[in-house]
């Protein structure tokens, strides 16, 4: 049974947490807030949705006070917001669990729980309270999180579940929850929908972010939108319909939905045999044809990353049997043995792997090719600048912002510069790694057009995402993966989100093997 929750006592009896009266924010060249209004009513869920750019984030920085506004105010339980001292931030009970993890990877997971606020008794720290709370936490989310295990060996689920666990543990009654499912299968999402269920019980309020407009419209009370750095409109949940808030999103901009893909015979470009990874994967194999997309689908945990990882050659314990066209290679020991034969990996971690973020967009783009790009030792800018331009069009990324650091760019444009490195080298075989992560349906739309235009043109791609609708809208076959073993392997016309589901639950359901369990 979950354990019970609860939050603190505001400070001053209110029934509004937050209240923002005509916010204005701007940054060189860019206007990110125009006079927003808005308000978080006590024990509250309020959906804030809003294309890449709409000034979703921006806001969310104002009100967790790691940005300070041009001008207007903001107000946490009826007392004005005070950004002249941290300490008094910490003090109005404001948590923000942003997109982009800020675990701190070499500390362990207990100390991550209780960064900035750990227990403390005599004026000594006291571990044991602390290791408590945070096992009595984890119980109540139902997850398996080791208090003492270094946080930077953990999944990026567990890691997102570390960040809800830290706002849970310093007893905040307002959290801001950016993209908090977007790492997330389907068993963890519904943990987590419970949890935001049982601390809205409890008198938390809540601002929940998310592209998956389904579940802000079944999670959420209010729904506020965003366009342009302006708030649009706020409504009830259940007087708001998907498309209605598609159309105050995007405004003029159509979205259309693309037909499922249907399965293309071709010549192997890759195949694979008997692919391991010492203790998390066995047994995999398969052949990816030319011009194809292969889906891989499981939940959490199931060992998809790990098989994009070493196909890369980032896992040092991977080993088994590679052939490209035909013509048996050597299993690849480094990133740069997977480059050599053309397998790129757009991995799922783009903040920490994907990204050098104090560089701007134009160098990133060219980042995976720089000889390319040179005449020797020197950098033929020119040359650099057209390149990273026709990569920056070709993924309906705004060209004009070539030049901001990648850091100060939204998720979306930074998923679009990952994604166009890998492309200026032409792979034989692109893997993709949770690709649409955090991203907008404008911005989805314009990726999985994209996947699909260089898989017509015959480049070959394995996509994993947790989002099992898009893997099947989008493959041609989809391998199912449970406990890390290839369980299934479907063909488009076979594949369905519920055919996969009921192909892994029957695994989850049997007594896991002995090697597994190991």
């Amino acid at each position: 049974m979950s354990a019970p929750l609860t939050v603190r006592k505001s400070r001053v009896e209110s029934t509004v947490a937050l209240r923002v009266r005509k916010v204005v924010k701007s940054y060189p060249g860019v206007k990110a807030l125009r006079s927003v209004n808005f308000e978080l009513a006590t024990g509250e869920v309020h959906g804030l949705v809003g294309a890449n750019g709409a000034g979703k984030s921006t806001l969310i920085k104002m009100l967790s006070g790691a940005d300070t506004p041009d001008s207007g105010e903001i107000e946490v339980h009826g007392a004005p917001m005070n950004f002249d001292n941290p300490r008094a931030q910490r003090a109005n009970g404001i948590a923000a669990i942003y997109q982009e993890l800020t675990i701190i990877p070499q500390m362990t997971a207990l100390s991550n729980a209780f960064l900035g606020a750990p227990k403390s008794r005599l004026g000594l720290t006291d571990r044991s309270a602390m290791e408590a709370a945070f096992r009595e936490v984890a119980r109540g989310l139902g997850v398996a999180i080791p208090p003492w295990v270094k946080a930077g060996t953990l999944s990026v689920a567990n890691q997102q579940m570390l960040e809800i666990m830290r706002a849970i543990l310093a007893d905040h009654d307002v959290i801001i929850m950016d993209e908090p499912t977007a790492p997330l299968g389907p068993f963890e999402r519904a943990r987590l929908y419970e949890l935001i269920g049982r601390l809205k019980a409890s008198g938390a309020s809540i601002i929940f972010i998310s592209h998956d407009l389904d579940e802000v419209l079944s999670l959420c009370d209010r729904v506020s939108v965003m366009r342009e750095g302006q708030l649009i409109a706020t409504r009830r949940a259940a007087d708001s319909s998907k498309d209605g808030l598609v159309e105050l999103m995007l405004g003029d901009v159509k979205i259309s939905h693309g037909d499922k893909r249907t399965a293309r015979a071709s010549a192997g470009v890759l195949q694979v045999d008997g692919l391991r990874v010492s203790g998390r994967v066995e047994g995999v194999s398969f052949t990816l044809g030319r011009g194809e997309i292969l889906g891989i689908a499981g939940l959490v945990g199931a060992g998809r990353t790990e098989v994009l990882r070493a196909l890369a050659g980032a896992e040092p314990t991977s080993s088994g049997v590679m052939a490209l066209d035909g013509v048996p290679c050597a299993w690849p020991r480094s990133i740069r043995d997977s480059i050599a034969r053309g397998i790129v990996l757009a991995p799922e971690d783009r903040k920490h792997q994907g990204l050098v973020l104090s560089r701007p967009g134009v160098a990133n783009f060219v980042m995976a090719d720089l000889r390319s790009v040179a005449w020797g030792p020197l950098m033929r800018r020119g040359y650099q600048r057209s390149v990273a331009s026709a990569l920056a069009r070709r993924l309906g990324f705004n060209p004009a912002r070539l030049d901001i650091a990648a850091v100060n760019l939204s998720g979306g444009n930074q998923q679009k510069i990952v994604l166009g490195k890998w492309l200026h080298r032409s792979p034989r075989a692109l893997l993709l790694d949770e690709p649409t992560r955090g991203i907008d349906l404008g911005a989805k739309q314009e990726i999985y057009q994209t996947i699909r235009a260089l898989s017509d043109q015959g480049m070959s791609v394995i996509l994993v995402s947790s989002d099992l609708e898009e893997v099947v809208e989008n493959a041609d076959r989809v391998l199912v993966m449970a406990r890390g073993r290839q369980v299934g392997l479907l063909g488009a016309q076979q594949a369905s989100v519920e055919t996969i589901l009921k192909i892994i639950f029957d695994v989850e359901r049997r007594p896991a093997p002995k090697e597994a369990a190991a």
